[in-house]
């Protein structure tokens, strides 16, 4: 066949975007618009914030009224610890579960395992009476613990470390165990480094979800000695003069800082984690 006769095509110099495209920018857009707004009414007088006049002065004087108009060191410390203590709790009981899960035969298993998977399916507000109910029986009501304990049994996590201690070669247990290794020797020194980059992406999402928690801290907490920032920041916005928009975007800003500058600097491990670990 002669190659001329085969019609060229002619190279595209642009191509619409697809639906889900516009799509995903759209929601995007929604997404990103309330931090938008933030930044911007923080830096700015309250009617420049509301303005969006592009010449409006900037200025930090909301900083500086925001922080001193509340406890906020004692808050960032409380919300530290909280995270902390939820971390620890869920990665000693989940690696423990999980590593039962993926390599220990017993009878029930897979049915236990569902069972556990059904908490996935349970949003934690419908649980909060008989949480706080049983918190006050065990007096832990108004403490960091009493916040942290409903989450530390996470049937996500468990789900996660099963999937990546079943991923790890059998070879390496054996290798261990020949080398006089007990279960927990082998789960040290073989399942927790195999299973480094799961236990980045759970800590992660961990500490996100509980920095930003809100809805049970409120109702288990009465006093500043154990609030968080996000049921602080409530009460600051909730002022009985009135709001300041400007005030309150510069205490939402200060908020959610720490997270934002983590994110940007493990921005890389965070989407490597996550791709290793298998989450879709």
């Amino acid at each position: 066949m002669n190659a001329a006769a085969i019609p060229q095509q002619k190279p595209k110099l642009f191509s619409l975007p697809t639906l889900d495209a516009i799509g995903a920018w759209l929601l995007a857009i929604v997404w990103v618009s309330p931090l938008v707004f933030a930044v911007w009414a923080a830096f700015h007088t309250p009617d420049g914030a509301l303005s969006f006049k592009l010449n409006a002065p900037l200025t930090l004087e909301n900083f500086r009224v925001a922080w001193d108009s509340a406890p906020w060191p004692r808050y960032f410390l409380n919300t530290t610890l909280l995270v902390t203590v939820i971390l620890i709790g869920q990665l000693t009981l989940c690696t423990l579960a999980g590593f039962a899960f993926a390599r220990f035969q017993f009878p029930g298993r897979d049915v236990i395992f569902i069972l556990v998977l059904l908490q996935l399916f349970i949003l934690p507000e419908v649980l909060i009476v008989e949480n706080y109910v049983m918190i006050s029986r065990l007096g832990l009501f108004d403490t960091i613990f009493g916040i942290g304990v409903p989450y530390m049994a996470s049937a996500f996590g468990i789900f996660l470390l099963r999937q990546a201690f079943k991923s790890v070669p059998q070879e390496l247990e054996e290798a261990a165990r020949v080398e006089g290794c007990g279960w927990f020797g082998v789960l040290w020194r073989v399942y927790i480094p195999a299973a480094r980059p799961t236990y980045l992406a759970y800590a992660l999402v961990s500490v996100a979800t509980h920095w930003n928690n809100f809805l049970w801290p409120l109702i288990v907490t009465n006093s500043t000695s154990t609030r968080p920032l996000t049921v602080g920041l409530s009460l600051f916005g909730a002022t009985e003069s009135g709001v300041n928009i400007a005030v309150v975007s510069a205490a939402t800003l200060m908020v959610i800082a720490p997270l934002f500058v983590g994110f940007i600097l493990f921005q890389r491990q965070f989407i490597q984690a996550f791709l290793r670990a298998g989450i879709r």
